[in-house]
Parts: structure tokens; sequence; C-alpha cells
């Protein structure tokens, strides 16, 4: 006869339990974004290519639409622990086999995200070690150090990396910080609301301006990752994320805003052309050399914390889909010391290193950009890409699993809010496709501009195969599909 399970204790090895506070995981979550790299970086390549003056109305906007998405994530964090978040939550709200495909989907992106920033990684530290200490070494030994540094963070305890990041992070947020208040001070056209007006974003670059800024927030959906591993799961990973949000919102629109004021709304747009140059330009005309220093240091730091953070959300994507079968169990091997998953991090870290080899190979004796225009442009837009793509998935997914368990909600959490974010997700992912081309620094139509996606559609198909054929050839691990490795609370889950 059969019967429902009723034990607990089914669970593979687990991750470390309650190590992360609310400040900690908001530091992560925030490392992920780089906040430094965003502002000297992505806010200048926003204005440069886009041509568009509104992109500080582009985060507020970006902002509002992921904290009502966050109102129908968040809630399901709390129902649902699981370290393969959209996977989890997918799996349970859509159906198994979309669960499966949207794992997939989730592995490539945040692996593309994860490699293509060593990078700008490799570039930023070689260029440093070249003009500040005359030593001549290439990109990509640069990124293999940055490799070195990540992959042993990855299989010690996530607290390790947490207290890493939150320095760096602290820091980074001075330098920018002082840029802002040294940019009203000067504002060579005076302080202008301009680029804060609807006009001067909803424009015909908007579409593209929204796609290049919707990467400064991602990451911020990390927070349910480690709800394994936090204090409090039913409450932590969701003030996190919240306070993430409105924290990156917040600061990249004023920072994008003193960056229009600083060198004037007339002059933004051609100057942003000079990339981190115009950001580091500008400290070194008004601040002490040591200062420019500690910048371009905390640049190269923002993106090893970048990297800490997208590694260790592989890690534990790799972690969950072994505990649960879908891929093979030797991933959700775990420390028995940290706790860390560490054949999951071990894997993304060789993924990495053979991605490294290949780009280093291409890239000989090529331009010295070739780092960035390549292996960080390609990736990063192609992770944003897909992870677009599984935000929608998620939206719609929780509207799902609140019809069949609403745990006593509101209507607005189930259903309306979820709504109104996927509509505007999907909204988002079709100017990320239309304007596809752009984001990855191409001229015209391109191979790379359909192959790139197809990097991460693919993937979700040959995830739904695998779910039907793990349907009718392991029925037992189909049925744990999005449950974290625990059938205990599924009354139709029976054991023999």
């Amino acid at each position: 006869m059969a019967t429902s399970i009723e034990s607990t204790d089914t669970r593979a090895p687990g991750l470390g339990k309650r190590t992360l506070g609310v400040p900690a995981l908001v530091f992560m979550i925030i490392a992920a974004s780089a906040p430094l790299t965003v502002v000297a970086g992505g806010v200048t390549s926003n204005y440069a290519v886009t041509g568009v003056l509104g992109i500080p109305l582009s985060f507020v906007v970006l902002g509002l639409v992921l904290l009502v998405f966050a109102v129908g994530y968040t809630a399901m964090s709390q129902h649902v622990q699981n370290a393969g978040a959209f996977y989890a939550y997918v799996a349970r709200g859509l159906g198994k086999p979309t669960g499966i495909g949207a794992a997939w989907v989730a592995l490539v992106s945040y692996n593309a995200m994860q490699i293509g920033i060593y990078g700008m990684f490799g570039f930023a530290l070689a260029d440093f070690l070249g003009t500040s200490l005359g030593l001549p070494v290439p990109w990509w030994v640069c990124a293999l150090i940055g490799w070195a540094v990540v992959a042993i963070l990855g299989v010690n305890k996530v607290d390790l990396s947490a207290k890493v990041l939150g320095i760096v992070v602290a820091c980074e947020f001075l330098v920018v910080i002082v840029y802002d208040v040294l940019a009203f001070k000067v504002a060579p056209e005076g302080i202008s609301t301009e680029s804060l007006q609807p006009a001067s974003l909803f424009t015909a670059g908007a579409g593209a301006a929204l796609a290049f800024s919707i990467a400064a927030f991602m990451g911020f959906e990390s927070g349910a990752i480690y709800g394994e591993e936090v204090k409090d799961p039913k409450n932590t990973p969701r003030r996190a994320t919240l306070i993430a949000i409105g924290i990156i919102a917040v600061f990249y629109a004023l920072s994008a805003w003193a960056m229009a004021v600083g060198e004037g709304h007339s002059a933004v747009i051609e100057n942003s052309a000079a990339g981190p140059g115009l950001v580091f330009g500008f400290l070194a005309a008004h601040t002490p050399g040591w200062f420019v220093t500690l910048g371009n240091l905390l640049f190269i730091t923002s993106l090893l914390a970048a990297l800490i953070a997208f590694h260790n959300v592989v890690a534990r994507y790799l972690f969950s889909l072994g505990r649960e079968g879908v891929l093979p169990a030797a991933m959700a091997k775990t420390n028995p010391r940290t706790h860390a998953p560490v054949v999951g991090s071990l894997t993304q870290s060789a993924l990495a290193l053979l991605v490294l080899v290949v780009f280093a190979i291409a890239g000989a004796g090529a331009d010295v950009m070739f780092p960035v225009f390549t292996l960080f442009t390609w990736l990063t837009n192609t992770g944003a890409f897909g992870l677009v793509m599984l935000m929608a998935l998620t939206s719609f997914a929780v509207i799902g699993y609140f019809r069949s368990e609403p745990h006593g909600l509101g209507k607005w959490t189930t259903v309306v809010a979820p709504s109104i974010a996927g509509i505007a997700l999907v909204v988002l992912f079709g100017a990320i496709v239309a304007n596809f081309d752009v984001l990855i620094g191409l001229q015209g139509a391109s191979v790379l501009g359909w192959l790139l996606p197809a990097l991460v559609v693919a993937p979700g198909v040959l995830g739904l195969l695998w779910a039907f054929r793990l349907r009718s050839t392991q029925p037992a691990i189909y049925a744990g599909v999005g449950h974290g490795g625990d059938l205990a609370d599924d009354e139709d889950v029976v054991q023999p």
C-alpha cells in the first residue's frame, strides 16, 4: 500500500543554515549589481549608445516594475524555500516540465552573466597594472587571478563571501557618493531636472535605454536563492529583496542624474563616449590622486564582487538540481565543514576556466579592448536576456501557485501585482529582443544577434524534453521536481 511521506529528514546533505541576516543578504544582492561598475561603465554606455537623456528616469521606472514583481516573488519565497528559486517557482506554478526548462535557462543565463564579467575584470586589472605600475600583463592572466579568488571563496562558508562583499560594496558606495556630490557642486549648466522628465526617456530610443538599465538590477532576485541559508527564511529574503531593489533604483537614478548635471545636459551624451574614463577623469580633476587610484581599485573589486555573487548563485542552482535528481546527484555534494555546494562551485569554476581559455586563444594579438567588446558585452547581455525572460515566467508562475495554494493571501499579492509585473516584463523582454544588436555593440544585423539569444532559449527547449523523459523513465525523481528534495509538503506524493 502507498503511504504519504511523513518525515522531513529525506533531504540530501543541505547548505549551511541560519548564517545570513538581512544586512548580509542585502550586500550580497547589491554586490551582484556592482554599483561602481554600473555607474562608471553601465550608465555611461547607456547615454552614449542610446542617445537618450532620460537614463535616470529609466532606473525609477524599472525599480517600480521590480518592486511590483517582488510582491508576488517574495510572497512565494516565504512558502517555497529552494536554492533554485526561479526553477522551483516555475515548476510549482506552471508545471514541472516548464520548471526544468526554466532551470536550464537559468543555468545558462547566470553562467553567462558571471563568466562575461571576467572580460571586464581582466581588462580593468590589466589596464591598472599597466598604467599605474608599468606591468604589461595580458588581460587573461588578470582574469585568471580573479578566477582563482572566486574559486577559493566559492567552496568556503557563504558568510565569508558576505563579509568580503559587504566591505567592497560599502567602499563602492563611498566613491560614487563623492562623485555625485562633486557633480552637483560643479553643475556647469546648473542643477536641471531635464533628464528626469518623461519626455527625455520616452523617445525613439526608450526600449534600448530600458534594456540597458535592466542589466543594472540583475542579481536582485538572488535573495530567494539563499532561502535555505538565512536566519529567518520566512522574512529575511523578502525584506532583503525589497530593500535592495529600493536602494539600487534610487542610487542609480540619483547617480545617473548627477552625471547629467556634472557634465551638463547638452554634453553628457557626447562625453559619455569616454566610458568609465568620464567618471574617473572627473574625479581626477576634482579629487586628490590617491582617491582616483582608490576609485580605480574599487572598480576592479566591484567586478570581483559581482563575480563572487553570481558564482554563488550558479553553484546553488546546480546543488538544487542535483539534490532533486534533475542533474547528477553529485551536484548536491556539500563540504561537511563549510556546507558550501562544493561540486556545484567547482563545476562553475571549471566552465568559467574553459570559456576564458577559448577567448584568450581567440583574442591573441587582438585589440586591447577585445575582452570588453566580446566576452563582457556578448555574455552579460545574453545573461540579462535570459533572466528577464525568467522573471516574466515567474510572475505568471506566482499566479498559478497561489491559485492552488492561496495561503490566505489577498488578490493584490496573488493575482494583481504578478499580472502587472508579468505584462511589464514581457514588454521589456520584447524591447531587449528588438534592440539586442544594439546591446551587443553591432552596427547592423549579424548572426550573433540571433545566435546568442538562441544559446539561452535552446537549453530551455532541451529542458522541457528532459522533463518528459524523466516523467516516463524516472517518475519518482519527476515527482520531486521543485520541492527541494523534500516531498513531505505534498499530499499527492506517495512512497511505496
